[in-house]
């Protein structure tokens, strides 16, 4: 009997606990708007005789500054993931793509999807040992002698005797 395949290690990024977690709200942080309000109400109901001090002022817009960043890196780390997660669906689909040749024409080319990689951000295609940009991708179809089923996976239930 083969070994089976958990689709939750192939495809972290499907599973359905995943899908549930991306989807529900997390109230249990303080966010920008949070944080910003705060700080509003301080200066509003500050000591007149001993107000905010400068630097404490300028600590806090600090720290505002910085959670603010902090929630768009992690939004971006987020669609990063998203994004491979999707592209990873190209790998062994064949791709076409326009590129110039020497006498500056432009030829079409196509390959089969090695991998995927992503460098500074921007997601690859590896095709032959060929870095092609996704952005340059004109074409994608199933490779010759694909079967439908070419990505299922067993669902770890295997034969069952009755």
């Amino acid at each position: 009997m083969a070994d089976s395949v958990s689709t939750k290690v192939v495809w972290p990024n499907y599973s359905t606990e995943n899908v549930r977690a991306a989807a529900a709200k997390k109230n249990d942080t303080l966010g920008k708007d949070q944080f910003l309000s705060i700080l509003v109400t301080q200066l509003r109901n500050q000591d007149p005789m001993q107000p905010l001090q400068d630097k404490e002022f300028i600590a806090q817009m600090a720290q505002f500054t910085s959670v603010e960043q902090l929630m768009n890196m992690a939004t971006e780390l987020s669609l990063l993931r998203q994004n491979i997660g999707s592209a990873s669906s190209l790998i062994g689909k064949t791709i076409e793509w326009n590129e110039y040749d020497d006498a500056g024409e432009i030829q079409t080319l196509s390959g089969v999807v090695d991998s995927i990689l992503s460098k500074e951000g921007v997601l690859y295609a590896s095709v032959d040992g060929e870095e092609i940009a996704l952005d340059y991708v004109t074409s994608i179809s199933k490779t010759s002698g694909e079967d439908d089923d070419a990505g299922s996976f067993d669902s770890g239930e295997g034969d069952r005797e009755s």
